[in-house]
């Protein structure tokens, strides 16, 4: 039998007149975990609504809907600070196999269009659409509309000719919106796109960034490689490439993180644990960071540090755990630090690994944060 097509999908067919030029589109859940709420519980549209915390106003939120946001609640903040800010504010408690069966339905969806889709979480993903004959801008606005008729959610869009460029696209016209950053477009779009919007960068290299007086992607272009790298070590070299647009990061699919981390190395030793117990807040604040922008649904397994020494060697020590605590952290330092023998130390690295994506545990990661706050 055959099958008559819409007039997006006839387009649809691989063609190879496209392949010179990548189509990666970066697609976002609004609200995600809110508005699935919100569907199921239709009286509380026009409410300011959040998920996450506990009762008594503990913890901290998961997400929240725009009309939360108007009061300045946002994600990852303590409930009881978002309750201060918007004392009428609903705070639902997480329903994480629901998210999760909604992410499901989304994701085959996804692969209506093209095999090559990476998940970041349940709430984004990265979709390769080179193969494909139709502008990206029609795909990613047929896409948005079959999520929107299958699930009754909306979702935004970025489209552009690499991952870093859709990621940034998609923040440009929330919420049920898109944008395209075209090829001939990428210069001037850089130019005044502040460097906090680059993917890597953090509250504290964009800090270290403003001590520099570089504030835009423009003025980052100013510093050539040498200085970055000196400033930023091998990070620096990223920058100068991601600050112009570049990023020759592929589409994977079926890539599920394990773990996430951050590390330090000192451009002096550090000759004593207290040396290195004085880091350690620093680099849990990073990783705290991290996991509540980058990871939020997924669950905590175990915390390690990585210690490396002077003459280069290195250890890594880890434990059991699903809390992101500084004693946590600050005996796996203790111990990593007697395994020198007394050496300097030149790199303190923390992190975290996580339950593979479909397992449960008793406590919402997120619930924990509380712990280094």
């Amino acid at each position: 039998m055959r099958v008559k097509l819409s007039p997006i999908q006839a387009k649809m067919q691989p063609g190879v007149e496209n392949h010179q030029q990548s189509k990666i589109v970066h697609i976002d859940m609004d609200c995600f975990y809110a508005a699935i709420e919100i569907r199921e519980k239709p009286d509380l549209i026009g409410q300011p609504v959040a998920v996450g915390g506990r009762p008594g106003g503990r913890g901290v939120l998961t997400t929240c809907n725009y009309e939360a946001r108007k009061y300045g609640c946002r994600s990852a903040m303590p409930a009881f600070k978002a309750l201060e800010m918007c004392p009428h504010l609903v705070i639902l408690p997480v329903r994480h196999d629901l998210y999760r069966a909604e992410a499901m339905r989304i994701r085959k969806i996804f692969r209506e269009f093209t095999p090559m889709v990476e998940p970041l979480s349940l709430d984004e993903a990265y979709l390769d659409l080179s193969h494909l004959k139709s502008k990206g801008s029609s795909l990613a606005r047929e896409i948005r509309f079959r999520i929107r008729n299958k699930t009754g959610l909306s979702a935004s869009a970025g489209i552009g000719p690499n991952k870093l460029l859709a990621k940034i696209a998609s923040d440009w016209n929330k919420p049920d919106g898109q944008f395209e950053v075209r090829p001939d477009e990428i210069g001037a779009f850089m130019e005044n796109l502040a460097v906090s919007k680059i993917w890597g960068v953090g509250r504290k290299t964009e800090e270290r960034l403003a001590a520099l007086g570089v504030k835009t992607c423009g003025e980052l272009q100013g510093l050539n490689l040498a200085e970055l790298h000196i400033a930023f070590g091998r990070f620096g070299g990223e920058l100068y490439r991601l600050c112009r647009g570049q990023d020759p990061r592929k589409v994977t699919p079926n890539k599920e993180r394990k773990s996430v981390s951050v590390e330090r190395t000192f451009r002096a030793d550090l000759s004593t644990r207290e040396d290195g117990e004085a880091e350690l807040g620093k680099l849990l604040e990073e990783l705290k960071e991290e996991c509540s922008c980058k990871h939020k649904d997924r669950l905590v397994r175990s915390a390690f540090v990585k210690v490396k020494f002077t003459d280069f060697k290195q250890t890594t020590v880890e434990c059991r755990s699903e809390e992101l605590s500084y004693p946590v952290f600050s005996s796996l330092i203790e111990e990593g630090w007697k395994r020198g023998g007394g050496k300097s130390v030149r790199l303190l690295g923390v992190g975290v690994r996580f339950h593979p994506l479909g397992q449960d545990s008793d406590r919402w990661q997120l619930e924990l944060f509380e712990e280094i706050n």
